[in-house]
């Protein structure tokens, strides 16, 4: 065949010598210290000598060829060939003149091994098309933001001393429209903001919203680790409810898991033909519980995506808190697998310790960067200091959650009341661990998922006593020391366990004993926030005090928690049975007025409204060591809560 002349050559496609790399980021890279690698890799509209387009980069480090192929091309892998860096990073890159956002794309890779070739999504995409479908699509995060407000008290109201009481919410089946289609993102701002609002909650806690392939896995098969799900919206449409729910003064926390992802062809999982983002062994990257695979920790440049992730979270969406989920997981080696499926550390121990490294990474660049926020640990483990710093030898979070707290306090509240005196030390238990660490106590989805049944139908009895034994699940959960956390749904009382693809039931909230367990919630929240002693000192054992522990024969527990002022002092009734107790004798720390502030047996909460009148005066009569002790009534199944004050 007769070559071209010079002259009859087409114009290349892809320039070469555009790089948003510098030899710096590079070097960055490869230590596993960029961590804003959203910034370099992936797709960004650019404009290179007055010609606007798209650089793209991908990271491929065992790829023969890379090309960009999408509907611009035809989805032709020959066209559109990218340039390999000569500096050995594994980087692929190239300059597209007349790129446009909006436009599909994927990297077509042709692997070194195993004559691997396939069309990949884009590791650090802003934006995809919406499920099923899979393309990455050229995007900007252009916006302009309006919660300046809202980002200059946020240390206040995510300090650990600060009232945290945080709704947990799945934005797809939270609320629908009457075409049972879910909200999107702009839909919902102000709905849930008015709610939350309603409601006193301080904080909205999203499940994932990055990108995921399986709507059925509520976001925690990841995909998409830089991108909002297209689901309800584009990228600037979640922003949106994030600024607005910051204008309402209400803080974002979002779901992240950095423990496992999908095998999907367009995500992560043989990325290049090779083990790139998992570790290549099976026993320690792939996860035999969820049939996903793990992060290779010990990759400098996957510490890079990750943590990248995480920053971009915080920095391009102004996000206020990051759960993280599955830490146990992470942390264990053997986690989920019998013996000979795992393989020990160099010095013969279960733990992961790359693992255990990027976590204490992760904390230290996370409050480096963003001292205003928190990182929250779902780890369901007895491993120490999980929220403690690095430096004292901590994993480094600011929170944990209490799962120990959750699974004792659902066995013991599962039981009939006749037994529970015999299981008395599931309710006490919690507080010879609770200022070990900085808990929030946690009624999750994962409470009322897979068979579980919904928090109301958990409880033993008729519809009364159900309904009786969760205001007295969730009142103790407000007085017990710690941040609050309650999934949707259970503070009306949902009757059904979850399910993703339908909305709460919220048709139940016109009868007065669901909208009266609504109305008690709201009023948890309001002196949970109003009185200094129920929040202060939370992860602080100054702030907690029994006053008796051990009346197991009748299924009771009385305490106070205090404030940093000495007059800051709540005392907390709880009768765990539907017996009444008249004229029961409770020691107090001080002398005056013991004015009752909530009854969850109020009326207006759907109880029976056996109560104090308003309040009781102590006696000068000793109790349990105490000098001043008061005559109380508890009503059944409930908690009475008294705020001192001086006469």
């Amino acid at each position: 065949m007769k070559s071209k002349t010079a002259a009859e050559k087409p114009e290349p496609r892809v320039q070469s010598g555009v790089s948003l790399f510098t030899d710096f980021d590079i070097y960055l890279f490869k230590e596993g210290n960029h961590y804003r690698l959203f910034e370099k890799l992936g797709a960004h509209l650019m404009t290179v000598n007055g010609v606007s387009g798209t650089y793209f980069a991908v990271w491929a480090p065992n790829a023969k060829t890379v090309s960009v192929v999408g509907d611009f091309n035809f989805w032709n892998p020959e066209s559109h060939p990218l340039l390999s860096r000569w500096d050995g990073s594994g980087i692929w890159e190239g300059f597209i003149p007349g790129i446009e956002a909006g436009t599909l794309y994927k990297f077509h890779i042709d692997s070194n091994f195993n004559g691997y070739r396939a069309n990949r999504g884009d590791p650090f995409a802003y934006f995809w098309e919406e499920p099923p479908k899979t393309s990455p699509i050229v995007w900007n995060l252009d916006y302009e933001w309006q919660d300046q407000q809202w980002m200059s008290v946020r240390k206040e109201k995510n300090k650990l001393s600060a009232p945290i009481s945080i709704y947990e919410i799945h934005l797809g089946s939270w609320r629908r429209k009457k075409d049972d289609q879910p909200f999107s993102y702009r839909e919902m701002a102000p709905e849930l903001a008015d709610y939350i609002n309603k409601m006193g909650f301080t904080h909205v806690e999203f499940l994932p919203i990055m990108e995921h392939p399986f709507y059925g896995s509520w976001g925690y098969q990841t995909t998409g680790y830089f991108a909002p799900t297209s689901r309800y919206g584009t990228p600037q449409d979640f922003m949106y409810l994030i600024d607005y729910l910051h204008q309402q003064g209400i803080g974002v926390i979002l779901d992240w898991v950095p423990s496992h992802f999908p095998g999907d062809e367009h995500g992560l999982a043989y990325y290049d033909g090779t083990c790139v983002y998992e570790h290549s062994d099976p026993r320690k990257g792939f996860h035999p519980d969820w049939k996903s695979f793990i992060f290779n920790y010990g990759r400098n440049e996957v510490q890079g995506f990750l943590l990248s992730s995480a920053i971009f979270w915080l920095e391009k969406f102004h996000i206020d808190g990051l759960r993280v989920d599955a830490v146990a997981s992470m942390l264990y080696l053997d986690y989920s697998r019998k013996n000979g499926e795992w393989i020990p550390n160099t010095f013969g121990g279960r733990e992961n310790l790359e693992a255990i490294a990027f976590l204490k990474k992760f904390n230290e660049e996370v409050y480096k960067a963003f001292p205003d926020v928190q990182t929250i640990a779902e780890e369901s483990t007895a491993w120490p200091m999980v929220s403690r710093p690095v430096y004292v030898g901590g994993l480094g979070f600011g929170m944990k959650w209490n799962m120990g707290w959750m699974h004792d306090t659902l066995t013991y509240m599962n039981k009939n009341a006749i037994y529970r005196k015999y299981h008395h030390h599931e309710l006490t238990f919690s507080m010879l661990y609770a200022f070990t660490e900085n808990y929030v106590l946690p009624l999750s989805h994962d409470e009322v998922v897979h068979g579980k049944g919904s928090l109301a139908n958990k409880m033993p009895g008729d519809d009364w006593q159900k309904l009786a034994n969760l205001r007295l699940l969730l009142t103790y959960q407000f007085l017990h020391p710690g941040k609050k956390l309650l999934f949707m749904g259970a503070e009306f009382a949902q009757w059904t366990e979850w399910s993703h693809d339908h909305a709460l039931e919220w048709h139940l909230t016109q009868w007065d004993r669901h909208s009266g367990i609504q109305l008690l919630v709201k009023d948890l929240n309001r002196i949970y926030k109003q009185y200094p002693a129920l929040h202060e000192l939370d992860f602080d054992g100054r702030g907690f005090e029994w006053m008796d522990c051990n009346d197991w024969e009748n299924s009771v527990l009385t305490f106070v928690r205090k404030g940093t002022e000495p007059d800051q002092v709540i005392l907390v009734a709880c009768n765990f049975t539907p017996v009444p107790r008249l004229l029961y004798r409770v020691g107090v720390p001080l002398a005056g007025y013991w004015e009752e502030v909530l009854n969850s047996d109020a009326k207006e909460y759907g109880g029976g409204g056996v109560g104090n009148a308003g309040g009781v005066n102590s006696e000068e009569v000793t109790w349990f060591g105490r000098d001043q002790s008061v005559l109380i009534t508890l009503p059944p199944l409930a908690i009475t809560v008294f705020k001192y004050r001086k006469e």
